[in-house]
């Protein structure tokens, strides 16, 4: 399959999808162009979700960076908290950068059926994210109740937590997991953006990518839709938004 061909599928959820591989060799264009550093300067982190298929489709390029250093859990929420965040930020070259992408993911299979992809080595199609799928159904069965975060398993309970509060809006959608998704992520980028407030870093700049991780077939790859790229001056203690520059 073409990639003009795996775009259109993907696109016809999320408009401005590109492959993540794109998405990897903008940003070194952009840090390398833009902010003229070494890509051994930058320290990777992200907060995606620990499915395995985020790490089969993990782009080789990202590897020329420092890290990655892993802060996601259950569908990409930053689990490690300001213990991880103020981790990685001690290990960044001073005269660096801290790169943190961060969101939620959701399949797409090369049939256009949404919230599945077919797996390696499966005879079908399973759930992704099977986190979000079933705290999707518990959802729309009324089977969450309100507070109920369990020791036993709290990385699910949270992610239901975070959909029972949007529950009127993604009930209504026309595609409710792919609303739900959109709720996690807006929940995601609200905690990076807390807990990069509440953390020193001793380097140039912090560059944030929030966006929606797409996966699709095992023989279709990875695409990324971005929702946020900000890069943070800490030397102006200063915010620029280049979102723009993701798409090329």
């Amino acid at each position: 399959m073409k990639k003009r061909d795996k775009l259109a599928i993907i696109r016809k959820y999320y408009p401005n999808a590109i492959t993540t591989i794109d998405s990897v060799n903008n940003l070194i264009d952009f840090v390398e162009d833009k902010l003229d550093l070494e890509l051994t300067k930058l320290m990777l982190a992200d907060s995606i979700c620990s499915d395995d298929v985020n790490s089969i489709q993990y782009p080789a390029r990202a590897h020329e960076f420092l890290g990655p250093f892993k802060m996601g859990g259950l569908d990409g929420f930053p689990f490690t908290g300001l213990t991880g965040m103020g981790a990685f930020a001690s290990h960044v070259p001073d005269d660096g950068a801290v790169f943190i992408y961060y969101g939620p993911h959701i399949g797409i299979t090369k049939t256009g059926e949404i919230g599945a992809i077919h797996r390696v080595g499966q005879s079908n199609n399973s759930g992704c994210c099977g986190a979000a799928k079933g705290a999707l159904n518990k959802l729309l069965n009324n089977q969450i109740i309100e507070g109920n975060v369990t020791e036993m398993d709290y990385q699910m309970n949270t992610i239901e937590q975070i959909l029972f509060k949007q529950k009127a809006r993604i009930v209504n959608a026309e595609i409710p997991i792919h609303e739900a998704t959109e709720v996690i992520y807006e929940a995601i980028d609200q905690r990076i953006n807390e807990l990069v407030k509440n953390t020193k870093y001793n380097c140039k700049y912090v560059i944030l990518m929030g966006a929606i991780l797409i996966n699709s077939d095992s023989d279709v790859g990875s695409f990324t839709t971005a929702k946020r790229f900000d890069v943070i001056d800490l030397h102006t203690n200063t915010r620029r938004d280049f979102l723009h520059k993701t798409n090329g």
